[in-house]
């Protein structure tokens, strides 16, 4: 008597027998059956490999089946086989004309969802453009516009930008060069003594600590951090849900980070804690720290510059223009306040807040702005351009505009006001101001991807960070 298997039903190659149930399986289904489901497949009692007993056979060739020893029951299983095969061609065509249909119905719901995005953000374009004149005119009736009071700057905010101006004005026009300041023959000598592994992609902007070794940095993933130069290491990450990090400063001890949600947070020296400004209805463009260290300025895409106290942790005024603004930097003596814009550059008395200058029009839009330290000169770099420009503030006029070969996307002043270092995707240079027969001379080049530069102590170094996050130190050897 032969042994056929329980779940096929033929004689099986391999056959074992169940201790629980004796029935007799072919090996190979039995094993697969208690992997998918642990239970002896005629009983249904629970069933373990170990519970299957091997049985030892005589090999045996089975018979073909008698359907399969004539002519017509041959051709007759080829017909079967045939109509199979028809059905099934004929079931995934259905599949296919459905599947088609589906990916109709995606790609019109993707269209309509798309055209649905683009008009939301016309919209919120065209509501933050509304936002702008908000603070220069309100809603009308019968015709007459309602008289809102200009912007006031808080009266203890103007006596320290006064008192700063007083103290800072005093011997800047002829204070001398350190006699440890880097010459123009240190500056030549400058190379790519330090490079780190990158640490923030998406990274915008580079501010320096007074004692030129701590680096503030921040990307896309919207996380800040400090970097020691000397120690080579991350000393601690700022981590906010703020979106993307445009724009860094430091105020004194404080870190400052701008974000793509319009949040300016001031944080603690251990970058454990943070006050946090949300004035701004769209991005924060741009930092500037008052030379006093107690304000913060921010420019946002809502076409308005803040100034925040930071010992209240507040805003404390907010100006609207009838511009785009681009970029904002702090006079020397703090008692002005430059904003780039896309066709020329408005300079502000921070105590009036009343444009007092306007520099331009430029060639191009203004991507950022750096003044020297005699506050005399104001140099600017255009967007998407090779050209920098120095202006003079005494003559409210253009004195020099520096063709630098590559794409100019940051300038920076070094403490002495006699060396421009800019940066660009191509490269770092910088340009000298010769004092002695008033003529420009470029002592460095240098091919060190870059979109923002900070110069080091004395100027014995500067620090390039590249839209990778990777910084790189530029020094003699």
């Amino acid at each position: 008597m032969s042994m056929l298997c329980a779940i096929s039903g033929e004689a099986p190659t391999t056959p074992v027998a169940s201790v629980k149930s004796g029935t007799v399986f072919e090996k190979r289904l039995i094993e697969a059956y208690i992997a998918e489901h642990g239970k002896d497949p005629v009983t249904g009692e629970e069933l373990a490999v170990q519970d299957l007993i091997e049985l030892k056979s005589s090999n045996v060739v089975r018979p073909r089946p008698p359907t399969l020893t004539s002519i017509p029951s041959l051709l007759a299983t080829f017909q079967n086989e045939w109509d199979a095969l028809a059905l099934e061609t004929h079931t995934l065509r259905q599949q296919l004309v459905q599947t088609r249909q589906e990916l109709s119905t995606a790609l019109y719901q993707h269209d309509a969802a798309t055209r649905v995005i683009a008009r939301l953000l016309r919209e919120r374009d065209e509501a933050r453009e509304a936002l702008s004149h908000v603070t220069v005119g309100a809603g009308t009736t019968a015709g007459e516009q309602m008289e809102v009071d200009a912007p006031q700057v808080p009266s203890y905010i103007q006596e320290k930008v006064e008192e700063t101006k007083a103290e800072l004005q005093v011997g800047r026009k002829k204070r001398p060069i350190p006699e440890d300041w880097a010459t123009a023959e240190t500056v030549s000598q400058f190379k790519t003594t330090f490079t780190s592994e990158p640490l923030y992609p998406g990274t915008k902007a580079i501010a320096l600590d007074p004692s030129g070794d701590l680096a503030l940095v921040g990307g896309a993933d919207g996380i800040a951090g400090v970097y020691s130069l000397s120690q080579q290491q991350l000393l601690h990450p700022l981590k906010a849900q703020d979106g993307a990090i445009n724009d860094v400063a430091w105020a004194g001890k404080s870190a400052v980070t701008a974000s793509a949600s319009g949040v300016v947070r001031v944080w603690n020296e251990k970058g454990s804690d943070s006050i946090e400004v949300a004035a701004h209805a769209g991005d924060v463009v741009a930092l500037a720290v008052h030379p006093s260290k107690s304000i913060v300025a921010s420019a946002g895409a809502d076409k308005s510059w803040v100034l925040t106290d930071i010992g209240a942790g507040k805003s404390v005024v907010q100006v609207y223009d009838q511009s785009k603004l681009t970029a904002a930097q702090f006079h020397p003596d703090g008692h002005l306040f430059a904003l780039g814009t896309p066709t020329e550059v408005k300079v502000f008395d921070v105590r009036s807040a009343e444009v007092v200058a306007t520099l331009g029009p430029t060639a191009a839009g203004v991507s950022s702005l750096s003044f020297s330290e005699n506050g005399y000169w104001l140099a600017m770099s255009l967007a998407a351009s090779t050209t920098a420009e120095i202006w003079d503030l005494r003559k409210v006029a253009m004195t020099k505009s520096i063709d630098i070969g590559n794409r100019v996307d940051h300038v920076a002043w070094d403490y002495s006001g006699q060396f421009l270092a800019t940066a660009g995707s191509s490269g770092v240079s910088v340009q000298q101001y010769q004092k002695a027969n008033k003529a420009w001379a470029e002592p460095l080049r240098t091919a060190v991807s870059a979109v923002a530069t900070a110069w080091g102590a004395r100027g014995a170094s500067l620090v390039a960070v590249s839209a990778e996050g990777i910084l790189s130190v530029l020094s003699a050897p």
